[in-house]
């Protein structure tokens, strides 16, 4: 969608002026992965109009491939306007404009799927699934376990308002249990599915994914890894994994651990070995002086998949997501740039006394970029 952004903090109501942006799920992970240096196609369905144009020209410019994009003659594309607060205070506000969008009417027949299918990974997302009946059947066929499909990484991103009658918990569910690589808040899983009881608790409800990413917010990220169910394995012969079906984590140097209820416990000691896919690996979250919260999970997914790619261990794929979010976190608006991968690499290798020490704030992730100026400035 095309997102307008306040030109100051205020009511909708009161707000004079907007300032045009990009923004959506799957388009914001494309961007930040390409503005990291992976090679990276969105596909979708955007209006034959001037906000089409935008969409198009935005993402493409990022280097993500927009050649598989659709033009819809009679569809408009998607707009929605938000306040400049943050999204968990009541003060927050959204407005859609995308009922009979362009991406609404995506479907299994008018989209290439070959496409879609071609790459190493394929990231969903649950709003999606709520745009129509259509859209919801093209999940479940992207989703649906076959030979030589890529690694389905799938965050579910639940928002109530959009599903039109009660069953979207359920199908959102359906979907993540048919994943590989799942994303959700601790928050999102209580609100859904009425999970409580921390991190374990929602990989009791989600054995099947091989890794599943449960974030706690500003405090930290609880990663699970199969196999834990009968359906951890990718088919074989897949493109995006190993012999094993699961992105190689044994590097791994670090590894914190959390209790039954989610409390993460201290790493690398005899008391306290490397865990099993049942305790989970915790991260801490960073210290950051947060502008705008809006796009920091699709900041956080990007980050995580960006190391995937790289086949990093599960603590730097944590971390990466962590530094990503930041690079979000710590400016206005839906998207923002990764950090230089050899700074992301440095802060990454930290010590956890180190890392826990770390506070970024605006402009933190230009700092590499500026020092090497300096040096080569005569």
């Amino acid at each position: 969608m095309v997102t307008f952004l306040p030109s100051r903090p205020g009511r909708l109501a009161d707000v004079p002026s907007f300032d045009r942006g990009i923004g959506g799920a799957e388009s914001n992970v494309a961007c930040v992965l390409a503005a990291a240096g992976h090679a990276t196609r969105w596909v979708s369905r955007v209006g034959a109009d001037a906000f089409g144009d935008h969409l198009v020209e935005a993402i493409g410019g990022y280097g993500v491939d927009v050649s598989h994009v659709r033009r819809d003659p009679d569809r408009p594309t998607g707009i929605y306007f938000r306040t400049a607060g943050d999204r968990s205070t009541e003060a927050h506000e959204v407005a859609y404009y995308r009922a009979g969008s362009a991406a609404s009417a995506m479907t299994a027949t008018n989209l290439d799927l070959e496409a879609v299918r071609a790459g190493r990974i394929l990231h969903l997302s649950g709003i999606t699934a709520a745009l129509s009946a259509d859209c919801l059947t093209l999940m479940r066929e992207l989703t649906a376990r076959r030979p030589g499909r890529p690694l389905i990484s799938f965050d579910v991103n639940h928002r109530p308002g959009l599903w039109p009658d009660t069953h979207g918990p359920e199908v959102l569910l359906d979907l993540a249990r048919d994943a590989d690589i799942v994303f959700v808040g601790e928050d999102e899983a209580e609100e859904a599915w009425g999970i409580t009881g921390g991190p374990s608790k929602i990989r009791e409800a989600l054995p099947e994914p091989a890794i599943l990413v449960v974030k706690q917010g500003a405090h930290a990220v609880v990663a699970f890894t199969g196999p834990a169910g009968s359906r951890t394995r990718l088919p074989a012969g897949s493109r995006a994994a190993g012999a094993t079906g699961v992105p190689p984590l044994e590097r791994s140097r670090e590894w914190g651990r959390v209790g039954a209820d989610g409390t993460p416990q201290a790493p690398g000691s005899a008391t306290h070995p490397r865990p099993t896919a049942a305790q989970g690996t915790c991260e801490p979250a960073l210290k950051v002086d947060v502008v705008a919260t809006t796009g920091a999970g699709d900041a956080f997914a990007a980050g995580f998949l960006s190391a995937t790619l790289r086949d990093l261990p599960l603590r730097d794929r944590l971390r990466h997501g962590h530094l990503t979010a930041a690079a979000a976190l710590t400016t206005p608006g839906d998207l923002a740039p990764p950090p230089p991968r050899a700074l992301a690499g440095r802060l990454v290798a930290l010590d956890d006394t180190a890392w826990g020490r770390l506070r970024l704030g605006p402009g933190w992730t230009q700092a590499d970029e500026e020092a090497e100026e300096e040096a080569r400035t005569p």
